[in-house]
């Protein structure tokens, strides 16, 4: 089975800690994304994993075999990288062959090989070509047939389509959706983008700072953040957050955010102290009204229309403006005084500190 395995995985730059204490089991057949921003260490783990870079303690598993000392060759696995390094005196046919004939494979093997991936990626009518020939979306297709050919028990991709623009990035994760499907195949797949990663992976692996945030699937990443960061990473635009209190109450605990409202949760377990905490809504479940006494006042400070829904930036008063979500068509407009309510079987507690404490929102699927 080819299974992935990281245990115990760090990596220094330096006195710099890129990577801290990295344990992952990704499964047979699995589609995982490794999602984070700019400098969290997703490419240096993926480096590790293809053997492009060495790690200063951990184990890596691959299909059951500890490849933690083995070259890149020789551990089963085909990286795409975010530059297509096609050969540009090489047609698609050569370009996708070529690594197959430098290890001295049969050239009937080579022809079968080429014609498969061909038709899967569908460059059959293109194979003569040359990359100069052919368009960004055709060149990064031609980079993974390179890598399809090699038949690898795991498949990498590195920010594959980063240098697409957004109608080709569509289209491509269409494809590489497509092809996971077909293949069954072990994919890790390293990206910046929230997009990508909620609509290819099984699984998102949230990363900062050299270290694993949260692992689930993507609706329960979304819907059940483990902590402030996750909840402000995920999601566009990204969650609002207001200060609360928690309070004691005969049923539970109530927590009062600003504005008169107070939200009862059952007793949590164990129980939080008492006092400030961090209330966590998105924009979604804010809703916008006339002024009136009793709820949360704001005035409009900028309206952006996307066409099937508008995000509505709202002053009211706090650290950070507030995001609602309404219609397309909305009636608000810039310089409008609102009332703001929030849908309080929509919100997420958060300790200061960061640590969720408690989902009054639906829950994802199990992971």
């Amino acid at each position: 089975m080819a299974k992935l395995e990281l245990i115990g995985v760090g990596k220094k730059f330096g006195p710099t800690s890129a990577l801290k204490d990295i344990s992952l089991l990704i499964p047979d057949g699995e589609f995982c994304a490794f999602l984070g921003p700019s400098g969290c260490g997703k490419s240096t783990l993926l480096r590790i994993v293809a053997g492009l870079s060495g790690q200063h303690e951990g184990t890596v598993r691959i299909a059951e075999r500890d490849v933690t000392r083995m070259a890149p060759a020789e551990r089963g696995v085909a990286m795409v990288f975010q530059s297509y390094a096609l050969y540009p005196h090489m047609n698609v046919a050569r370009n996708i062959s070529f690594g197959l004939t430098m290890q001295g494979v049969a050239k009937p093997v080579i022809a079968e090989k080429l014609a498969k991936a061909a038709r899967m990626l569908q460059l059959e009518a293109l194979l003569e070509r040359r990359p100069s020939e052919l368009s960004g979306g055709q060149r990064q297709r031609v980079a993974i047939g390179r890598a399809l050919v090699r038949e690898p028990d795991i498949f990498l991709f590195d920010e594959p389509l980063s240098n697409l623009d957004a109608a080709l990035r569509v289209q491509m994760r269409i494809e590489i959706t497509r092809l996971h499907a077909e293949l069954g195949a072990t994919m890790v797949y390293v990206t910046h983008d929230q997009v990508e990663a909620m609509t290819m992976a099984h699984r998102i692996v949230i990363m900062n700072a050299g270290n694993i945030e949260q692992v689930g699937d993507p609706l329960t990443i979304y819907y059940q953040p483990a902590n402030l960061f996750v909840a402000g990473f995920i999601g566009t635009p990204k969650m609002n957050f207001l200060p609360a209190t928690l309070r004691s109450t005969a049923d539970g605990v109530a927590v009062l955010p600003p504005g008169g409202i107070e939200i009862s949760v059952p007793p949590m377990q164990p129980m939080p102290r008492m006092g400030e905490c961090i209330l966590g809504v998105r924009a979604e479940h804010l809703h916008l009204s006339a002024a009136q006494p009793g709820l949360l006042e704001g005035t409009i400070r900028l309206v952006e229309h996307l066409g099937s829904e508008t995000l509505l930036h709202v002053d009211a008063g706090l650290a950070e403006n507030l995001i609602a979500k309404d219609g397309g068509l909305t009636p608000w407009r810039s310089g409008d005084t609102v009332g703001i309510t929030l849908d309080t079987h929509a919100c997420h507690v958060f300790d200061p500190a960061g640590p969720v404490l408690y989902h009054t929102g639906r829950p994802g699927p199990a992971a």
